[in-house]
């Protein structure tokens, strides 16, 4: 078996992955992740993106929102360039509109919103009663195993150690290809601690609220990301941040999925702390095509 990277290796090669380079005037480098091969994963794009947003607003103006169009695949040989423009800057809020490229082409189109903090009503939908991440076997545990009837390219790609810790409350869902409604609850951390800086937060947030998700759509249908016979790519991405929260400490993504047609899948998904805070919600459409 392969050298398990360190936890805090892997978190601390993220946090370099995210910490985008200024290259002049509201443009910003993204790194190539290290080892990585083949297509850049999309909450890559879309935290990188958010990060070099961020960095063109007052740190008072947290954002909280973004909307992301993915326009073609990335490819995990170049960098990612990302161009800045700054659209609106109210009395409260702030708009950036972000294009992220290779090679000349755009990938990702981004918009993002910033406010300064207000007081207002509040309410919140509650927290799900599911069993909690400490009664869990993560999802790399279930990873080892998998069905012996994966291809060795597609089980690498699949054992692969992550930043991004996994605790499935329905682990039967994740490798049975079996059909199931199409709701599904998984804890979330990053594998060890991170600096204090609320924007690092969001941004790892946003690269992990890319995990998972796009399967809910599947599972009726006894379909998931390692199956032959389908392919799935994300069409595009949104995030609402309602409040401050650590990207370190565990949080429950509660997902499901209202509608799928015409070789796309709506998913939906709300973010909680531990102590039951509504923290954040995600809504993704990804294309499900079947080939086989």
């Amino acid at each position: 078996m392969e050298h398990e990277p360190d936890p805090q290796e892997l978190v601390a090669d993220l946090v370099h992955l995210l910490d985008v380079e200024q290259t002049g005037p509201d443009q910003f480098l993204g790194r190539r992740k290290i080892g990585g091969v083949g297509r850049v994963f999309g909450g890559q794009v879309i935290a990188q993106a958010l990060a070099a947003a961020e960095r063109t607003v007052d740190e008072l103006r947290p954002a909280h929102s973004l909307h992301a169009y993915f326009l073609r695949g990335g490819s995990e040989d170049h960098p990612i360039d990302f161009r800045i423009e700054r659209d609106f800057d109210g009395g409260s809020f702030s708009n950036r509109r972000v294009i992220a490229s290779q090679q000349g082409k755009p990938i990702l189109n981004l918009l993002a919103s910033f406010q300064s903090r207000a007081e207002g009503v509040h309410h919140a939908s509650a927290m799900p009663d599911v069993a909690g991440p400490d009664s869990l076997e993560t999802e790399a545990g279930l990873r080892l195993r998998l069905p012996d009837n994966l291809s060795q390219t597609t089980r690498n790609w699949l054992l692969r150690s992550r930043p991004i810790e996994i605790r499935p409350v329905e682990p039967e869902q994740w490798f049975r290809l079996k059909p199931s409604p199409p709701v599904t609850h998984y804890w979330i951390r990053a594998k060890s601690r991170l600096p204090d800086d609320a924007r690092l937060h969001r941004s790892v947030l946003a690269y992990a609220s890319d995990m998972g998700l796009l399967r809910t759509c599947m599972l009726p249908h006894a379909f998931d990301s390692a199956n032959q016979s389908i392919r799935v790519a994300s069409l595009d991405h949104a995030l609402w941040l309602h409040a401050d929260f650590r990207a370190d400490e565990w949080l429950l993504y509660s997902c499901d999925s209202p509608w799928a047609g015409n070789a796309r899948g709506f998913n939906r998904g709300k973010i909680y702390t531990q102590d039951g805070r509504l923290v954040a919600e995600v809504a993704q459409e990804g294309m499900i095509r079947v080939v086989g």
